[in-house]
């Protein structure tokens, strides 16, 4: 099938569930489609993450016309133990600057 991204194997640091939301998090009017090409995912995969984040309370979504409008849930905490104290705006403000520094 065209389009569709190789699957990858073995573990990431990163989640495809934390690639979403940094994804949705530089541009919260993006296409499904085009986080799925971002994140190297199908965009099957991409509204189930969604769905994900929108029932663990990271994230919801209106619509404006044909478009779907994300707002990130900032002070949702991170749902591992390990890092129960970080929230979501901790998380983000960690990549982006990751980002700016190598992007």
């Amino acid at each position: 099938m065209a389009g569709v991204p190789e699957p990858h194997i073995g573990w990431t640091f990163l989640t495809n569930h934390a690639r979403v939301l940094a994804a949705i998090a530089d541009d919260r009017t993006t296409r499904i489609r085009d986080i799925a090409a971002r994140c190297l995912l199908t965009e099957r995969a991409v509204q189930k993450i969604i769905t994900d984040l929108e029932q663990g309370g990271y994230l919801t979504h209106s619509r404006e016309g044909r478009s779907n409008i994300y707002r990130i849930q900032p002070g949702t905490l991170l749902r591992h133990p390990a890092e129960s104290s970080l929230s979501v705006a901790d998380l983000l403000s960690l990549l982006a600057r990751h980002e700016r520094r190598h992007g």
